[in-house]
């Protein structure tokens, strides 16, 4: 494994990392048991970097997540959990106050069983630019309150999270310097979409660390093919089908290229991805220590053709 600075905050995170959504049973079913193993497989992979929510499964995955560090000592990981998008019986629910970022914080903090939150996020932003206040609220409370608990000691670094990036860039022209110190960007930078590429030195220029989540694309860049809930148009649902049927042809799995890529550009400190299969965290190390094969990439993009980087909205 090899590891990136990220930022100016002095982590040096994998350069792979372990997104622990799936851990909330988010895509299908899981076994508690598969998860904890998961994680225990993807620290001792090398691994450092694990990312969460109180949103995936409805607080599922950090209560999951918190059964399986009890036995990983606490300087083996640096932990990523955000504020703002929540859940509760079923329903998704939104809260980008002051007062519900702090709780939210100490919520997270007993769930997962530690005392502090290396980074801590304020999660897809762009919920908040549909709510009163839009974005600005964000800038104005959300974040102040998160910086006031790293003043206090309580967590790391802030972030913000989005799959809008212009979201992100807003909101960081809009703070002041050194308020976001790090920014996670998902399904911008993989074979399909490489929008994230665009903001590198914007992002840079202001001293924010880079994460990059989703390197299938949500299931697009996978041989089973997306999933139905996908929010993906089917143009472009049906060129990634096609592209993963040419890398099944040539014997090279569309996910394994796929993690390649997202891992190419030295700039981006680390890639999100998340499974719940012990068997599939460690296929995963075993892709990003091979070599990436850059015809099959160019040929690959060649099938997506003028669907690349064709987006959604968020949901």
């Amino acid at each position: 494994m090899t590891y990136s600075e990220l930022g100016n905050t002095g982590l040096r995170i994998s350069r792979l990392c372990f997104g622990a959504s799936s851990l909330g049973s988010v895509f299908h079913s899981t076994k508690e048991a598969d998860s904890i193993r998961a994680v225990e497989v993807a620290i001792e992979g090398g691994i450092n970097f694990i990312d969460v929510s109180p949103y995936y499964g409805h607080y599922k995955a950090e209560t999951v997540l918190g059964k399986a560090l009890r036995n990983i000592p606490r300087d083996k990981y640096i932990l990523s959990t955000k504020v703002g998008r929540y859940g509760q019986d079923g329903v998704n629910t939104w809260d980008y106050s002051a007062s519900r970022a702090r709780a939210s914080v100490y919520e997270s903090m007993e769930r997962l069983g530690i005392d502090y939150i290396d980074i801590i996020n304020v999660h897809d932003v762009e919920f908040q630019g549909d709510l009163p206040g839009g974005l600005q609220k964000v800038v104005d409370e959300t974040l102040p309150a998160l910086v006031a608990l790293r003043e206090e000691g309580v967590v790391g670094h802030v972030g913000i999270t989005d799959l809008q990036l212009k979201n992100l860039r807003w909101v960081i022209e809009h703070c002041d310097e050194g308020v976001v110190e790090s920014v996670l960007s998902f399904c911008h930078y993989c074979l399909n979409d490489d929008e994230l590429a665009d903001y590198l030195d914007f992002f840079e220029q202001h001293h924010v660390g880079i994460i990059n989540a989703s390197p299938l694309s949500m299931g697009l860049l996978s041989s089973r093919g997306a999933p139905v809930w996908h929010p993906a148009p089917q143009a472009l649902r049906e060129a990634c089908s096609r592209a993963a049927a040419y890398c099944g042809e040539q014997g090279y799995p569309i996910e394994k290229l796929a993690v390649q890529y997202s891992l190419s550009e030295p700039r981006i400190a680390g890639t999100l991805f998340s499974s719940a299969n012990p068997e599939n965290v460690q296929r995963n190390i075993e892709w990003a220590n091979a070599p990436i094969d850059d015809e099959l990439v160019r040929k690959v993009q060649e099938i997506i053709g003028d669907q690349r980087r064709v987006t959604w909205r968020n949901s």
